[in-house]
């Protein structure tokens, strides 16, 4: 069993991580602005305290104790710069724990926009992209980029980057893996479930076997 504290456990994404871990025993820590808002009554046995991703003393109040942190924050609406905002608080509020405190590792949710297509070119500048997705893109890899700046002796990241396409589905339990090259099917395609995404990142929490470096999954 592993104590995770868990960023991002309402949204799609953090959803999904909640439950597959609880699904393997796992204590998870769900870390919320409002616990009274808490919509989840399904996982009953999820502890719920009050935090924010964007504050570092905040993140560092919410983790003490916990054996790894993850980041399933999105900006919804919100100004995409958040991502880096986040992924810096997250290193600083592990970072501030001190040296006689066991530094949880960190596993971030990222983006595919900075992952290479089989062609050559990142997915971001592939044409027709949407400007605000665009931009959310560009975020996550902004976010990516101040992660590969920290010396994995200080803190054990990890990002987790989706397919091309990732919407809820089937749980399959399987999953085909790659590092920065988006992973695509035979027919191009590249895609996967959040309930498998899911299943990728917690193996991941029981794995430790990216630490330093993203990677990416598909069907």
């Amino acid at each position: 069993m592993t104590k995770i504290a868990l960023f991002g456990a309402t949204g799609t994404i953090g959803t999904r991580v909640l439950h597959e871990a609880l699904r393997r025993g796992h204590e998870v820590t769900a870390v919320v602005r409002d616990p009274a808002k808490f919509p989840d009554p399904a996982a009953g046995a999820t502890t719920v305290v009050r935090g924010d991703v964007l504050d570092p003393a905040s993140v560092a109040g919410a983790v003490a104790g916990h054996e790894v942190v993850v980041s399933a924050f999105g900006p919804g609406s919100g100004n995409p710069a958040a991502l880096v905002t986040a992924a810096r608080s997250l290193i600083g509020g592990v970072r501030s724990l001190g040296p006689d405190a066991p530094a949880p590792r960190v596993v971030v949710v990222g983006g595919a926009g900075s992952l290479r297509t089989p062609g050559g070119p990142l997915v971001w500048d592939e044409a027709g992209v949407p400007a605000p997705v665009l931009a959310l893109m560009h975020a996550h890899g902004d976010a990516l980029d101040f992660l590969r700046t920290v010396p994995v002796e200080e803190v054990r990241w990890t990002c987790l980057s989706p397919a091309a396409q990732i919407a809820p589905g089937e749980r399959t339990g399987t999953y085909r893996l790659g590092l920065d090259g988006l992973v695509v099917d035979e027919e191009g395609r590249s895609r996967i479930s959040t309930e498998d995404f899911a299943v990728a990142l917690v193996d991941e929490i029981e794995r430790d076997a990216h630490a330093g470096r993203r990677f990416t999954v598909a069907h």
